[in-house]
C-alpha cells in the first residue's frame, strides 16, 4: 500500500528501532509507547486485519511474537505484559496494516482493564448461537 506507514516502515522509507526481522516479519518500538519497551510486531506483507493474514503468515507473526516477547519482558525486567491487537478503527487499530502490540507491563503503571459486562437470562446461549451459525 502506497499510504501505509508501516510499509514504508518496512521498505526503509521512514526510519524506526528495530528489535527484530526475518523474511516475513519486522519488530520495533511504538513511537507513542504506552511504556517503555512497546514494541510492534509486523508482517512485511501488507494485510490490514487478522481476517485478512493468510494462515502460514499468521502462524509466522505469532510464532515472532513470542519470542520478542520474551524478549521484552526479560530485557525490560517486567513481570509481565499485554499482547493486544485490534481490527478494523472502532476497535481502536489506527494503522490498517495488520500488527500485534507487545506492552510491557508493571505493578505501578497505572494501567487499568476494560470494564466487564454481564449476560442477561438466556442472553449468552443466544449470543452463542448467533456467533456459532456464522463458523
Amino acid at each position: 500500500m502506497e499510504n501505509c506507514i508501516f510499509c514504508k516502515i518496512i521498505k526503509g522509507e521512514i526510519p524506526c528501532t528495530k528489535i527484530y526481522e526475518d523474511s516475513k516479519v519486522l519488530a520495533f518500538l511504538d513511537i507513542g509507547p504506552v511504556n517503555k519497551g512497546h514494541t510492534l510486531v509486523v508482517p512485511k506483507e501488507h494485510h490490514e486485519t487478522l481476517l485478512d493474514m493468510p494462515d502460514d503468515l499468521l502462524a509466522g507473526v505469532a510464532k515472532a511474537t513470542k519470542k520478542i516477547a520474551k524478549a521484552v519482558k526479560e530485557g525490560m525486567k517486567v513481570n509481565g505484559f499485554n499482547v493486544l491487537q485490534s481490527n478494523y478503527r472502532v476497535s481502536g487499530q489506527i494503522v490498517p496494516h495488520y500488527h500485534v502490540h507487545i506492552i510491557p507491563r508493571l505493578e505501578t503503571d497505572g494501567l487499568k482493564h476494560w470494564s466487564q459486562g454481564k449476560y442477561g437470562d438466556g442472553e449468552a446461549e443466544g449470543t452463542a448461537e448467533k456467533i456459532k451459525k456464522a463458523l
